[in-house]
């Protein structure tokens, strides 16, 4: 299995964050593209890539600026993404996009940041990791003119409806699904749209330390997630839709290799 996004350079991690790599290894995770969303980060991603043992996952990762963080972003931001999204070892831009949940940061500070880092994906020849939260008009009308020269997209941690999965896969996007199908509460309505997902079009995160499974029997002591945790995931879509947890694990593992440009295993 491949984890496209867990976000590895939380604090959260700092006390046992190869213990954490050791147990997802173990769990079968073997690839996890580490999640860059800030300029902080990006650096700390890019040391955990970096970091290698045969009793870890090999590790990727992205970098970007996540909407949170949109108002801060200027011309000394802008510049110092740019030298980290040229290094050779970033297989995606972002993550980047609209967050109209929080609205941590001005809107139209948001669709600066956002297109400006489709830009740099541009430049570098990256694929873009998208993050929207009820901005969908906005962060389509951001997107769809620069997709023509983008490699491939993913819409990263996809929790919205119908309407929103036929717009991006109109785009031919990729869609990523993380444990929120795994929550009775809040991800019912994915064990049904996740059939709509033709199989070369879906990948699986844990976007760990955030949506840790509800559905693990037993419940783990902690509320954090983890990669090893991405399991629960593959195995909820698999019986959502009537395939088995290795056919899923199999070809979403494909799809990443492929989108991210990773080589193949072995």
């Amino acid at each position: 299995m491949i984890d496209i996004g867990a976000n590895l350079a939380h604090d959260s991690f700092d006390d046992d964050r190869e213990t954490v790599l050791e147990r997802a290894r173990q769990a079968g995770v073997e690839v996890i593209v580490v999640t860059g969303s800030s300029i902080d980060s990006n650096a700390a991603a890019a040391d955990i890539a970096a970091a290698t043992d045969p009793a870890w996952p090999r590790c990727y990762y992205t970098t970007g600026v996540h909407p949170h963080h949109a108002d801060d972003y200027d011309r000394d931001m802008h510049d110092t993404l740019a030298r980290q999204m040229a290094s050779e070892d970033v297989v995606a831009a972002g993550e980047c996009g609209l967050d109209y949940f929080r609205n941590f940061a001005q809107h139209d500070a948001q669709a600066h940041a956002f297109t400006a880092q489709l830009g740099l994906a541009i430049d570098n020849e990256l694929p873009v990791f998208l993050h929207q939260r009820d901005a969908h008009d906005d962060f389509l009308t951001a997107l769809k003119p620069r997709l023509a020269e983008l490699p491939r997209a993913v819409a990263h941690c996809f929790t919205a409806g119908e309407r929103e999965l036929h717009d991006y896969l109109a785009l031919d996007l990729y869609i990523g699904i993380t444990g929120w199908i795994c929550d009775e509460r809040r991800g019912a309505h994915l064990l049904e749209l996740v059939g709509d997902i033709p199989a070369d079009r879906l990948l699986v995160e844990t976007d760990a330390p955030y949506l840790l499974p509800r559905s693990l029997r037993p419940r783990p002591k902690t509320r954090r997630n983890e990669p090893c945790w991405l399991g629960e995931v593959v195995k909820t879509i698999a019986d959502a839709r009537g395939e088995s947890t290795e056919t899923v694990g199999k070809y979403t593992a494909a799809n990443a290799r492929r989108f991210f440009a990773l080589p193949d295993a072995g």
